[in-house]
């Protein structure tokens, strides 16, 4: 479902990502792993079309990214934090509004909405005009945006970042529902405990580079230790020792 060989990207003469590869099979949640700067945003933006890699290639439901990425954006559903809404459209008329840009009836958009209410709980941030919104009602809007066209793929980008408590249990719980229901979703954050509930699979990236991959399990075996956190520390601090 999602390719990813050689994958490189470089803004001036500074390198951001190198040699990136993996793989995601349909109906899989894969977790990019990694600090702020690691490369998992730019990966995220190369597959869904928002950049062209200087390097590699990537194909995407057997799309490659950069010669058929209108119909890569057919595929997809992209999740971030800190995604703009129209502070003076409520959520039902930017569900409306997105919808009929996804090519849907108004009939299709308003059954879509009801579904996705009842998946994320979107209550009052469907009446209220979204500058009065909170962070979560915010985020619940922006996830059911990029969900309304029912895509067969969905990029998460940090979309838990700056949320309480039961806005990002919303947010987990509608990907385990995606996941349960045959999606592809390529999940990326910084926070392990959302990659061991929700990931089979994660790759850990650092300064732009792939330093491992595999389950979480395996990945804590691979160093050694208890707990993805010390994981990853370690997989870092070897890939450090190694590059000195």
């Amino acid at each position: 479902m999602i390719l990813v060989e050689a994958l490189g990207k470089t803004f001036g003469s500074a390198p951001v990502l190198r040699d990136v590869s993996f793989a995601v099979s349909p109906g899989e949640v894969f977790g990019l792993l990694g600090p702020n700067g690691a490369g998992k945003t730019t990966t995220l933006r190369i597959l869904a079309t928002l950049l062209a890699p200087t390097q590699g290639r990537a194909v995407v439901g057997r799309f490659d990214v950069v010669r058929k990425p209108e119909r890569v954006r057919r595929l997809i559903g992209v999740v971030g934090s800190g995604m703009g809404l129209y502070d003076r459209l409520t959520g039902r008329e930017t569900l409306r509004y997105f919808g009929r840009l996804y090519g849907l009836t108004k009939r299709q958009v308003d059954m879509r909405i009801d579904e996705l209410d009842a998946l994320l709980g979107l209550g009052d941030a469907l009446d209220k005009r979204a500058g009065d919104f909170s962070t979560g009602m915010k985020q619940k809007i922006v996830v059911a945006r990029a969900v309304l066209h029912d895509p067969d793929i969905l990029f998460f980008d940090e979309a838990t970042a700056g949320l309480d408590v039961m806005a990002r249990r919303n947010v987990l719980e509608f990907v385990k529902h995606s996941a349960s229901g045959g999606r592809t979703v390529l999940y990326s954050t910084h926070v392990m405990g959302e990659v061991e509930e929700l990931c089979g699979r994660v790759a850990v990236l650092h300064g732009g580079e792939l330093i491992a991959q595999g389950t979480p399990q395996s990945l804590m075996h691979e160093a050694g230790v208890g707990s993805l956190e010390r994981a990853f520390f370690t997989l870092v601090e070897r890939r450090l020792e190694v590059s000195a």
